[in-house]
């Protein structure tokens, strides 16, 4: 791991990502380049040199003046002493949120996103969604979304939620360089549901295969009963006092997506702690 990348909104919530990748960057002598993306006019050539138009209309010193204020306000919040030493860089880029980060963990070759969230829920999570949530479903690299404030140290118990069944070699990959950042346990926990119910006996097997199959240390095994897998995960890891969460997402797309919904995106909006994803979507 060498690079994190912190989407800036100025948020308490994308502070409270950039202090956290902050601590990660100590810990793990990484760089991180934060970003902060302006949604311009669609149909208004403009670049962060500050050049536009010859035909320089209102929208475009406004654009300019709001261009040259965010460029200000990133070099004093990457600026502050918090993070000396720490080897940081911002950029402000103009265009459509979503598709900048998705350039910038491309161009940066960014090993790890770290963002705030706000949260969804109600009509707004099923109508809108959120740039983060997007991120969490196609990013090609590991995502970690932040509410609140989020020490390095605390982070000692992390669940991931599995259903044995699926592919996660690269999920493992991934999660065990934060694992081994943190020292944290890993508390493997099956959702049994209505649906999709196991026995004990039947999954302690399982459990010691994929524990095997995957190298794992430090973990906990667990079966946990309730009416869904989301409200499982979040009683599970309130009961074992989790301090993250950690999820492969699926990354559909379109009906499908809609239909079929994601336990992951539904976690970052509901979850109070920070979750970890990762699409199976390489």
């Amino acid at each position: 791991m060498k690079t994190i990348l912190v989407p800036i909104d100025f948020s308490e919530q994308s502070k409270h990502a950039l202090n956290f990748a902050a601590q990660l960057a100590r810990k793990g002598k990484l760089q991180i380049q934060a970003i902060n993306i302006i949604e311009g006019p669609q149909n208004h050539t403009f670049n962060t040199m500050g050049d536009g138009f010859a035909n320089e209309s209102e929208d475009y010193f406004f654009l300019k003046q709001l261009l040259e204020r965010t460029k200000e306000n990133m070099a004093n919040l990457i600026g502050n002493d918090a993070y000396s030493g720490i080897d940081i860089a911002g950029s402000v880029e103009i265009g459509n949120p979503y598709q900048s980060i998705s350039k910038a963990i491309a161009d940066h070759k960014a090993d790890l996103v770290v963002m705030g969230s706000k949260g969804a829920s109600g009509i707004d999570e099923v109508l809108i969604g959120s740039n983060t949530e997007k991120v969490v479903r196609y990013a090609k690299c590991p995502v970690i979304t932040i509410k609140s404030e989020v020490k390095l140290h605390a982070i000692q118990n992390i669940v991931l939620a599995t259903s044995l069944r699926e592919e996660q070699s690269r999920l493992f990959v991934e999660l065990k360089k934060l694992q081994a950042l943190t020292g944290a346990k890993l508390h493997l926990v099956k959702i049994n549901t209505t649906n999709d119910f196991h026995t004990q006996r039947q999954m302690q097997d399982e459990f010691v295969r994929y524990i095997n199959d995957h190298q794992l240390a430090n973990v906990h095994t667990a079966i946990y009963n309730e009416t869904s897998e989301e409200e499982g995960i979040l009683a599970y890891a309130e009961d074992v006092n989790a301090d993250m969460i950690a999820i492969g997402t699926h990354g559909r797309t379109g009906l499908l997506h809609l239909l079929s919904g994601s336990i992951a995106e539904d976690l970052v909006n509901h979850s109070q702690i920070p979750v970890w994803t990762l699409s199976r979507k390489k």
